[in-house]
């Protein structure tokens, strides 16, 4: 394995399938690293679902404004030219078709590329918050997420848990590989540095098409 921790590896490899000009929303958790590990010179739009377009990087210490925070409570910056509205504007934007790329956490995946991420019943769940309509309304997906959990797997033959949504995803990319759904098959891309095929076979309970060449992720 690399020395980058598994979150640098993902999250690395998500910012190389952003464009310039891009609107790009960021789900909470390993997806907000994304925004750290733009190719040079690519400039995109990332909206936070709570009603802002420029969200800039975490602020330092002291400099918090309350009221400024991305959709998980958690502080931010706005960069100059942000934009902020209210709640209906930035669902507006999702649910019309207007975001180009989400990247969101995921719980499971299957292998037909369906999500899981929003609840695992019998635990406290603070709301869905904007992933349904994410899932539904991006143009495109792409689900950030480390390939096990306390050894269990969590790209699986069917969810166990409470589907997002039953759209497929465009792409899953973990600390071990890189993973699409043409044709509604989990196909293997990419794996991480160091990591074999076989070693994403051990992690992964669905079924997974291999290609005969499988080239290492440039990050």
């Amino acid at each position: 394995m690399t020395d980058m921790d598994a979150q640098t590896i993902i999250a690395k490899r998500i910012a190389q399938e952003l464009r310039e000009g891009m609107l790009v929303n960021l789900g909470i958790g390993i997806p907000t690293l994304v925004a750290n590990y733009l190719p040079a010179g690519v400039h995109v739009y990332f909206q936070s679902e709570n009603g802002l377009i420029g969200t800039g990087p975490v602020p330092e210490p002291g400099m918090q404004l309350r009221l400024l925070t991305d959709a998980g409570g958690r502080p931010v910056t706005a960069l100059p030219g942000a934009c902020t509205f209210d709640s209906a504007v930035s669902f507006g934007l999702i649910r019309g078709g207007h975001v180009d790329v989400t990247v969101l956490g995921g719980l499971q995946v299957d292998q037909q590329g369906r999500l899981a991420n929003w609840m695992i019943p019998g635990k406290m769940v603070p709301g869905m918050g904007g992933a349904m309509d994410l899932v539904t309304g991006a143009k495109r997906v792409v689900v950030a997420m480390q390939h096990t959990a306390k050894g269990k797997a969590k790209i699986v033959r069917q969810c166990s848990l409470p589907l997002t949504s039953v759209r497929q995803v465009d792409l899953v990319v973990t600390d071990l590989a890189v993973i699409a759904f043409p044709g509604g098959r989990a196909t293997l891309l990419e794996t991480a540095p160091g990591v074999s095929v076989a070693d994403v076979l051990a992690g992964t309970e669905a079924e997974l098409v291999v290609p005969d060449q499988v080239p290492t992720m440039a990050i």
